[in-house]
């Protein structure tokens, strides 16, 4: 059951596609569908040409318009023309449905419906009428002569009426015309007999003609032929005329290409030997250019050299002599300016250290007691230097063990001695300085001031300066400019290997010889530039090894290479202060330290 409603509802469905489909109408090009029902737009029908259109059902229906062309037979006989003489005009005449814009609608509305033959009858109608009314305009001559006058006249009458019923005229064919009076065939003899006539009129005229053009021509030709025998004998004079002139024209030039050819061989001759003359004089000028070459390269090329070469070598000497003047005065520049903040170091560590002591102290007088106390020991060492030279053997004291206030006799006789001894300021005036009064006077109470003397010294800070560098150790290594080497880098034989640290401590000494090292020009050789040249002599001491080419040296001012290391070694045993390179390498080094890197 559910199976057959399924079925039924998809046969509905596709009935209803079917009925859709067949509304939807597709027009040919031959063909106009006309719509008609309601269209819209108050329009009594829709016309489509080479269209396509969808027909709603119930509302709307459609038909058809055939747009093949209708030929129409046309026999009009007894029409008066305008001499109301009657003529017979039988044309055939070729309509169709147009397919313009209104003119198709009033297809629509006229001839929707009517077969082809129905369409005809009413085209034939309509052309009838208005061809009666077209020849009753025109005379028997005008219809029989200008048929495209007619024609013209019959297409303008007929095809406004024919819109009218939404047709168009497509071709019109009038054929032969007669009229029942014979005029037309009389006017037809007339104009033949008018052709006979001034047909033979022509024949005579052209007979004359004829006879006329004959005996002109028979004339012209019995002058042309005098004419040209005349020019014949005259072409022949003329050209006997034109033999001799060329003869004579050919004499004459012989005549004068035989005295041209004379000359020019004579020219060519004086030209030949002027050529030879110039080939010798150009030659000995070559050979005298070349003489001159060859003495300029043997004597002038030599003594230029030599002179390039004083100047060169003398410019050196200046160039290291100025440089050599220029270090040394940078250098003791260097050392007056080290000692200078030396000095003003330690003055300013002395002052400080002075205001430490009296502000440790408690004052100024106490500080100077305290400074004078110190001074003491010398004081002393100079006052005994004054006994010196006394001889005392022995010193021999009795004591008896019994003595005034409890006191032993020994005791008595050495208090009595330091009380012999000279107080402080009768030491100082002995030695020649005038202690001032605010030093004090001696105490009566001497373990008294011997406990203010410890106390002060403890208090006191140290009043020694800092030690003030060396002056090596502030000017840092300097470049070969004749300045003193750096003595001070730090001592590396820990960190590095023995033949690192021996290279090193040479060059050290001798940073003059790597100043091409200063790659930053600051005339100085600092770290890294002094570990490239350790770098480049161990490096270089390798290869020294393997006694491999590739080695230059200096002798004296000449460059020598490349060669083999043994020929270097030979050199250096000569002249030990060579510098060598190898190929390729943009420094120099002193050989010894080559050496020292190879064999160490």
């Amino acid at each position: 059951m559910e199976l057959a409603v399924i079925i039924s509802f998809i046969l509905v469905i596709l009935g209803t596609l079917v009925f859709f489909f067949s509304r939807y109408k597709r027009c040919p090009s031959d063909k106009i569908l006309v719509v008609y029902g309601k269209t819209g737009g108050g329009r009594s029908s829709k016309c489509i040409h080479g269209g396509a259109t969808f027909i709603m059902p119930l509302i709307q229906a459609s038909e058809w318009l055939d747009l093949t062309p209708i030929p129409i037979e046309i026999k009009l006989e007894g029409a008066l023309s305008k001499q109301n003489i009657r003529v017979n005009t039988p044309s055939t005449f070729t309509v169709g449905i147009s397919t313009e814009k209104g003119t198709m609608e009033n297809a629509a509305e006229r001839l929707l419906g009517q077969n082809l033959a129905q369409i005809q009858e009413l085209a034939r109608d309509i052309i009838f009428g208005q061809m009666r009314v077209v020849i009753a305009t025109m005379d028997i001559e005008s219809i029989n002569t200008d048929r495209d006058l007619l024609i013209e006249k019959i297409t303008n009458g007929v095809e406004v009426e024919l819109t009218k019923v939404g047709l168009r005229l497509i071709n019109v064919n009038v054929q032969d015309i007669t009229d029942e009076s014979g005029y037309i065939q009389a006017l037809g003899k007339e104009a033949a007999a008018r052709a006979v006539n001034e047909a033979k009129v022509s024949v005579a005229e052209r007979e004359r003609d004829g006879e006329i053009g004959k005996a002109n021509a028979e004339r012209e030709q019995r002058v042309q032929v005098s004419g040209a025998q005349a020019t014949a004998v005259e072409g022949e004079n003329l050209a006997k005329i034109k033999v001799a002139q060329s003869d004579a024209q050919r004499r004459e030039q012989e005549a004068e290409a035989e005295r041209l050819a004379t000359a020019a061989e004579k020219v060519k001759t004086a030209q030949a030997l002027e050529e030879a003359y110039a080939s010798e004089q150009a030659a000995e000028r070559a050979r005298a250019e070349r003489e001159r070459a060859s003495q300029h390269a043997d004597i002038v090329v030599p003594a230029e050299i030599e002179k390039a070469k004083i100047e060169t070598l003398a410019e050196a000497d200046a160039e290291k002599t100025r440089r050599l003047r220029k270090g040394e005065a940078d250098g003791n520049f260097s050392i007056m300016d080290a000692e200078a903040r030396g000095t003003l170091a330690a003055l300013q560590s002395k002052a400080q250290g002075f205001s430490d002591i009296v502000g440790a102290a408690g004052g100024a007088d106490e500080a100077t007691l305290l400074l004078v106390t110190e001074q003491l020991p010398q004081l002393v060492e100079e006052q005994v230097k004054a006994i010196a030279n006394l001889k005392i053997d022995s010193v021999t004291v009795w004591d008896s063990g019994k003595g005034e206030g409890g006191k032993n006799d020994t005791a008595n006789f050495v208090s009595g001695l330091v009380g012999a001894l000279p107080p402080l300021h009768e030491l100082t005036k002995n030695v020649g300085i005038e202690l001032p009064e605010f030093l004090g006077k001696l105490t009566e109470n001497p373990s008294k001031a011997a406990k203010l003397l410890d106390s002060a010294k403890r208090k006191a800070p140290e009043t020694q300066p800092k030690k003030v560098r060396d002056f090596a150790e502030l000017r840092g290594p300097v470049a070969s400019q004749g300045k003193s080497p750096d003595k001070s880098l730090p001592n590396i034989k820990s960190k590095q290997s023995d033949d690192d640290y021996i290279v090193r401590s040479w060059l050290t000494e001798n940073l003059e010889a790597i100043s091409t090292f200063d790659e930053n020009r600051d005339n100085r050789i600092d770290e890294s530039e002094l570990q490239t040249a350790v770098d480049l002599a161990l490096k270089w001491g390798e290869y020294a090894k393997n006694d491999d080419t590739g080695w230059y040296y200096l002798d004296g001012s000449n460059t020598i290479g490349p060669v083999l290391w043994n020929e270097v070694q030979v050199n250096l045993r000569a002249k030990p202060d060579s510098f060598v390179t190898r190929k390729g390498a943009k420094h120099w080094l002193p050989g010894e330290v080559v050496v020292l890197a190879m064999g160490s």
